[in-house]
């Protein structure tokens, strides 16, 4: 392990003002977003759409990496360049999903799940390395409903990051450590607040019993926010207070930063969030965006399946309005300029 490669790798993973688009959609989740656009899922259409992406003139200035889906690693632009390759052209790190998803819990009794793919991910970590990956994202899922989450979910699915991201930085891979409490139900955000405390010290908890350099991971959170299906939807600066309280109690600051989930926000309110805590400030990690649909849903839309101009331009609207957030530069005013 070089810990002065892991630890540069994520300090440059959260430089001030840039992100990470996460593009390390499985090809079941692409289909569903290409269903939407009536584009077919082939591997073609996947290629194409993710040249789009990456060829957008500018997007570099707000984005600091990448996370690929395995395909698409070993994938090359329309021009013939690898992906991997034409991202570091343009001071991109290239980064991959290594998890293979969230199953059932056996023996859990409430719908609760874990994250699987830790078999054989010491091979397959040095095969993404020699592809060009930098860094690697592992997705944990928290549950929250009347009976959830359990203390056995909440532990196995800590341990199983921490394994994770010991085998990453083993091989000087830097690992996005993602325990997400997701939006679905009708929970308040005070619980939500509550649950989130709880995980991340479990995380943490584990990561110091394997011996993970904290220096060298990136934290992915979900932010603090109340249930979809809840009645009561909070202002933009309760979500932010709620969530850097957490972050504020259970972060260490050896950590260079936090790139938050989106978590199926709409694409402003992820970046208004975002703009909130970092107008706040009062913490040491860089804080920034390492979203999804929150980045891609207007550049996919407005792509459509060939209309790749309209798509650049949406995708490099939303990449510089999360820049600024990054930077609590970020005004409502700036979207209907647009």
């Amino acid at each position: 392990m070089n810990e002065q490669i892991l630890n540069a790798t994520a300090k440059a993973m959260v430089a001030p003002g840039r992100g990470i688009l996460a593009a390390d959609e499985s090809t079941g989740t692409i289909k569903k977003r290409f269903d939407k656009i009536g584009v077919e899922n082939t591997e073609a259409n996947r290629q194409a759409y993710r040249d789009m992406l990456f060829t957008t003139p500018g997007f570099e200035q707000h984005t600091s990496g990448v996370i690929l889906f395995e395909e698409t690693l070993f994938q090359k632009s329309l021009a013939g360049v690898p992906f991997p390759e034409l991202l570091a052209s343009k001071g991109v790190i290239p980064g991959i999903k290594v998890d293979k998803g969230a199953q059932p819990l056996a023996g859990g009794g409430l719908e609760e799940t874990i994250t699987e793919g830790l078999d054989g991910l010491r091979e397959r970590l040095q095969k993404y390395k020699a592809a060009g990956a930098r860094f690697a994202k592992w997705r944990a899922v928290i549950t929250i409903n009347e009976e959830a989450p359990s203390d056995y979910a909440i532990h196995v699915n800590a341990h199983a990051l921490a394994r994770y991201a010991a085998l990453c930085q083993e091989a000087d891979i830097v690992p996005i450590v993602e325990p997400e409490i997701l939006m679905d139900g009708d929970n308040s955000i005070e619980v939500c607040e509550e649950v989130t405390d709880i995980v991340l010290d479990a995380v943490f908890a584990e990561l110091s019993a394997q011996q993970v350099l904290l220096e060298g991971i990136v934290l992915k959170p979900n932010m603090v926010v109340p249930g979809i299906k809840c009645p009561e939807q909070a202002s933009v600066q309760e979500v932010a207070e709620a969530t850097l309280r957490v972050l504020k109690r259970r972060v260490p600051i050896a950590v260079p930063g936090i790139a938050f989930l989106s978590g199926g926000q709409s694409d402003e309110l992820a970046t208004a969030h975002l703009d909130s805590m970092n107008k706040i400030g009062g913490f040491t990690w860089g804080l920034t965006f390492s979203y999804g649909r929150a980045l891609q849903a207007a550049a996919l839309k407005a792509w459509g399946g060939s209309n790749v101009e309209a798509g650049k331009a949406a995708h490099l609207h939303r990449a510089k309005m999360n820049g600024l957030a990054a930077l609590g530069q970020w005004d409502k005013s700036l979207e209907k300029a647009a």
